[in-house]
């Protein structure tokens, strides 16, 4: 798992496509939504948190076709799945790599992002724990449509049409939980959900994918 989860990170760190794409499109997406809207300190703090978020969905979006496409289409995927590790131990640790090159910078820079947006710092700390939360079951439910679009043609728009649904609890719930801190409210709740979204995707994304994996590769 340790091998595979680094193979991956060196990829997309080396190809500029993977982590330098996601992350130039995550900020390019905040800041056209910053300027969209009129220069009103009120307006920006309230579309602030929505904005990162979205930004992140989107970042993560964009580098899914890569997970499992590129390798197998050179065959390496097959010998993943031949290889000693479960198929579902692969799909945990590529999820894990997409997570690193696309979550986590996302994660890192979402305070800079809200600060933009003149978030509050209350709703700045929340939003940026809701990633930290939140971040981890967009790279595992989207592994989950990467690999039932796996071998298909031009499956990048059925994947979005597929991931956009289960992306959307955590978006809706981490805006919530920031707007619950701007408006000095206990966020909480928001954030536990968000816990428990992301341990229920930990506990059934693996072995959905990989039932997915083992369909296509076969």
């Amino acid at each position: 798992m340790r091998a595979l989860f680094l193979r991956d990170l060196r990829l997309a760190l080396r190809l500029g496509g993977g982590a330098g794409l996601s992350l130039s499109f995550f900020f390019i997406v905040a800041a056209v939504i910053g300027f969209s809207v009129e220069p009103d300190p009120k307006l920006l703090a309230q579309v602030g948190p929505g904005a990162v978020l979205i930004a992140t969905a989107l970042a993560a979006l964009i580098s899914l076709d890569r997970l499992f496409q590129a390798d197998f289409e050179d065959g390496s995927l097959e010998q993943i799945a031949l290889g000693p590790a479960p198929l579902e131990a692969a799909v945990l640790s590529k999820a894990a790599a997409h997570w690193a090159t696309t979550g986590l910078p996302a994660t890192l820079c979402a305070p800079l992002l809200a600060q933009m947006f003149q978030v509050p710092d209350a709703a700045t700390l929340t939003l940026t724990l809701a990633l930290a939360v939140g971040a981890p079951a967009l790279s595992l439910t989207g592994a989950v449509g990467a690999a039932l679009t796996l071998g298909v043609r031009r499956g990048g728009l059925l994947l979005s049409v597929i991931v956009a649904p289960m992306f959307s609890p955590t978006l809706i719930l981490g805006a919530v939980a920031a707007r619950a801190a701007a408006l000095q409210l206990d966020p909480s709740s928001a954030l536990l959900l968000l816990a428990a979204i992301t341990i229920g995707a930990l506990a059934i994304a693996p072995f959905a994918a990989a039932a997915a994996l083992r369909i296509n590769v076969n």
